[in-house]
């Protein structure tokens, strides 16, 4: 009797330590892959600036679906968490967090000595929003002296304009966001403001506030440059802009931005 207990007994442990091994074996398992995927995982900031980017647009706006799609080609996944733009700056400047850098960002002397630029992730006609009853004709940045111009806080526009704004030769009125540089402009508050064509065809094609104005307000028919759209990786993040740049360069980057904005006008059928 006392064999056949002691049998048991060695079976039931036997069959509870190979449960134990299954088990942690299992959590292991599932911790290195989570832990793997965390290393592939690409962590950016943005900001709502429909429609390239925003945390209600699908697949997370034009050059979130760009960048997932290079990054997707080297094996990567993107991770894109969505702030106020002077937020997002301070977060790219802070090295303790999760960040490898920001987008989307126009080129810029200064902010190269501070981030790696990455390659092209897109591009957008910046030109000036006019009032409709008010057309505004002009060939230099110098012709504009004399009108009262929008921009928003911390934005890179274009070197020339930004130089003239700095020492003064340019009449600039700074705003948090495009959208109340948008209803000034309807209002005949400033005469123009700067903004990507894209962005404020959508705002005015979907935000409800500035619906109304669609007729007031339109992109002046001389842009001020095509600019080109980029990452600003972190200078402690070399490798990570190296897969970016080698990713990017295995997609049609145009084609994915130019179908997008055609999805866009359509509406997302």
């Amino acid at each position: 009797m006392n064999v056949l207990l002691t049998r048991v007994l060695t079976l039931a442990l036997t069959l509870l330590l190979s449960a134990w091994s299954f088990i942690t074996s299992a959590d292991t398992k599932q911790s290195a892959d989570a832990s793997a995927r965390e290393q592939r995982t690409v962590h950016l900031a943005s900001l709502d600036w429909p429609p390239y980017a925003g945390s209600s647009l699908p697949g997370g706006g034009a050059s979130v679906t760009v960048l997932r799609a290079a990054l997707a080609e080297m094996g990567y996944e993107l991770e894109v968490d969505f702030y106020p733009w002077a937020r997002v700056i301070t977060i790219a400047a802070d090295e303790s967090n999760k960040y490898a850098g920001y987008f989307p960002e126009y080129f810029n002397q200064d902010i190269g000595q501070q981030y790696l630029y990455s390659d092209s992730i897109g591009s957008g006609p910046l030109g000036l929003a006019e009032n409709t009853a008010h057309e505004v004709s002009w060939h230099s940045l110098e012709d504009l002296s004399g009108f009262s111009i929008g921009i928003v806080s911390g934005y890179v526009n274009t070197a020339e304009f930004d130089q003239m704004v700095a020492d003064g030769s340019l009449k600039a009125f700074p705003v948090v966001a495009d959208k109340q540089n948008i209803r000034k402009v309807a209002y005949g508050r400033i005469d123009l403001a700067v903004i990507d064509q894209y962005v404020l065809d959508y705002m005015l094609m979907t935000d409800p506030e500035l619906m109304p104005l669609k007729d007031k307000v339109r992109i002046n028919n001389h842009l001020l440059e095509h600019k080109q759209l980029f990452v600003c990786f972190k200078r402690t993040y070399p490798h990570l802009a190296d897969v970016l740049n080698e990713g990017l360069q295995r997609i049609d980057v145009a084609r994915i931005q130019k179908e997008y904005m055609s999805d866009m006008a359509n509406g997302f059928r």
